[in-house]
C-alpha cells in the first residue's frame, strides 16, 4: 500500500538518491549522457539540496517504509519536483502523486496546475489531462535539454 506523508528533513538524502538515480536511468532514454549528467550531477552540493527540498516542502510516497516517489505543489499551482522511484516505476506511485496533488490542489483552492516537464515524463502528465503550453529548450550546467511546460485547469 502507497502512503503519502509529508516530507521531514530526514528525508532530504533519500530524496537526492532517488532524483539521482531516476534521472540517470529513466530520463537516459530520452537524453544523452551529458544531459542527465548535468540534471543530476555527481558532485552536487548535498547543502543546497537539503535547502531546496526544505522550500518546496515535498509529499512522499512509501510503501512498507521504502521512500518510492516523492512531489510538491506550491501555492501558484507549480509542481516543481516531480519523481518516481526507478524500481518503482509503473507500479502505481505517480498515480497515487498525482491524485494527491490534484485534490491538495482543489482543497486549496489552487485552479491551475503547471509543471516544466521532461521529454520522459510529458506522457504520465498528459494521461492527467495536462496540456502542453510550449516545448522549451533549457540550458542546465551548460547542456541544452528540451522540455516542456505542461498544465492542467481544475
Amino acid at each position: 500500500m502507497i502512503t503519502i506523508r509529508p516530507y521531514v528533513i530526514a528525508d532530504a538524502k533519500a530524496l537526492w538518491l532517488l532524483f539521482f538515480n531516476t534521472v540517470r536511468t529513466v530520463n537516459s532514454r530520452d537524453y544523452s549522457q551529458k544531459q542527465v549528467e548535468a540534471w543530476a550531477p555527481d558532485n552536487f552540493d548535498f547543502d543546497i539540496w537539503q535547502q531546496r527540498m526544505a522550500g518546496i516542502q515535498p509529499f512522499v510516497a512509501e510503501i512498507d517504509g521504502v521512500i518510492v516517489g516523492y512531489t510538491d505543489l506550491q501555492a501558484s499551482g507549480l509542481i516543481d519536483h516531480f519523481f518516481c522511484h526507478h524500481h518503482y516505476q509503473g507500479k502505481g506511485v505517480g498515480k497515487a502523486l498525482m491524485q494527491y496533488v490534484i485534490s491538495t490542489a482543489i482543497k486549496r483552492a489552487i485552479p491551475r496546475l503547471y509543471s516544466e516537464v521532461s521529454i520522459t515524463a510529458k506522457p504520465f502528465y498528459e494521461h492527467y489531462g495536462f496540456t502542453v503550453v510550449r516545448e522549451q529548450t533549457i540550458t542546465v550546467r551548460g547542456q541544452n535539454m528540451n522540455n516542456f511546460i505542461l498544465e492542467k485547469w481544475l
